[in-house]
């Protein structure tokens, strides 16, 4: 089944108790949380400290992705906080396969992100660890940007390396997808769709929510 992951990054941060509420009572699947700390990417969002106020407004499943260098260094803050699934970028850190064990053996599901232009075989060598795979489609920093195409290119190979691998990993994609588009990204082999401002940008977000789901159907 196909699952939607509203992106906070693109919410009302002055209100975002309400924000959180309204996305799971619109039928998200998921929460996705978009960590930003000005050097891995140009930009700086919000940590630990927010995700954990937030985490009693629902009991929906928290996806946090760290664009972070050397995430290891946080991510005891951001397990206390509530994440459900942890995803950090290879190019981040030469400790890849540390951090993934790290997430992993704190009951924490482990995932792996990459860029739109990184070289997908990377994947390759921690196929036997991942619980999930983030494929961006957009350059990670900045909510509101189209779709890159050829980055799912990226998705399909890591499609194909899910099933050679037998293992029960989760495909995700995360930028520029809204519902004129999902349908694509699914036929990409994904299996979670990230939406932003298709979703929050919406004055209906049951509605945003339903019609990403029809196209990823259709």
């Amino acid at each position: 089944m196909i699952q939607i992951a509203p992106s906070l990054l693109s919410a009302d941060f002055s209100r975002l108790d309400e924000e959180v509420k309204a996305i799971t009572d619109a039928g998200a699947d998921l929460l996705h949380l978009d960590v930003m700390d000005g050097s891995f990417v140009p930009n700086i969002t919000f940590g630990a400290p927010i995700i954990k106020a937030i985490r009693p407004s629902s009991k929906i499943l928290f996806d946090v992705h760290l664009m972070i260098d050397e995430p290891i260094r946080y991510l005891d803050d951001f397990i206390k906080a509530g994440a459900d699934i942890i995803s950090f970028h290879v190019e981040a850190t030469d400790r890849v396969r540390e951090t993934l064990l790290y997430i992993k053996e704190r009951g924490v599901k482990a995932a792996l992100a990459i860029k739109p232009h990184t070289d997908p075989h990377v994947l390759d060598q921690y196929i036997d660890i991942v619980d999930m795979i983030l494929i961006m489609t957009v350059e990670p920093g900045f909510g509101g940007q189209s779709l890159i195409p050829e980055a799912l290119e990226n998705a399909r190979y890591a499609k194909k390396l899910i099933l050679q691998s037998g293992r029960d990993i989760l495909l995700e994609a995360d930028g520029g997808i809204k519902s004129s588009n999902a349908d694509t990204v699914v036929k990409a082999g994904v299996d979670i769709l990230v939406a932003g401002s298709a979703v929050f940008g919406a004055s209906d977000y049951e509605k945003a929510i339903k019609d990403i789901r029809i196209s990823a159907l259709s």
